[in-house]
């Protein structure tokens, strides 16, 4: 993953982590254990989710830039569906608390898209790739 990929993940998940560790912490206090439970398996769906989404984006961008916008839409469908699978799995679930899961979710989705947002817009990323100079032709002096 080349570095300003890395660099926009790490700027995305690492206030998304503290912003679910914050919900945790406060979760824990009104909800109890299982209100910590449910807001840190919502975190950790957060940050799954949307750094696996990120990270195909960032290889369908470089490798099929033609399939980028439908694979946006594929994906963003993919893992809404995902979420409900998920959902539809642990609905009866006395794990944790469904509220603090659902509140924590929404909150850090919320984060990573904001945190992802800022870090590409403070991205100095090339619309063009430059030729490196063993790429350019070299000129010989007599035309052909």
């Amino acid at each position: 993953m080349p570095s300003n990929d890395v660099r926009i993940l790490l700027q995305a998940a690492v206030p998304t982590a503290a912003v679910g560790a914050v919900a945790a912490v406060v979760s824990g206090v009104v909800a109890g254990g299982k209100g910590a439970i449910g807001a840190g398996v919502a975190t950790l769906i957060v940050i799954l989710f949307m750094g696996i989404g990120l990270y195909v984006l960032q290889r369908t961008a470089k490798s099929l830039p033609h399939l980028f916008q439908a694979m946006g839409l594929m994906l963003y469908a993919a893992q809404i569906l995902l979420l409900f699978i998920f959902l539809a799995a642990f609905k009866n679930t006395t794990l944790f608390n469904a509220r603090a899961f659902a509140i924590a979710l929404v909150v850090g989705t919320l984060v990573w898209i904001a945190a992802q947002t800022r870090a590409h817009m403070k991205a100095k990323i090339l619309y063009v790739e430059p030729e490196s100079s063993g790429d350019k032709p070299h000129k010989t002096g007599h035309s052909s």
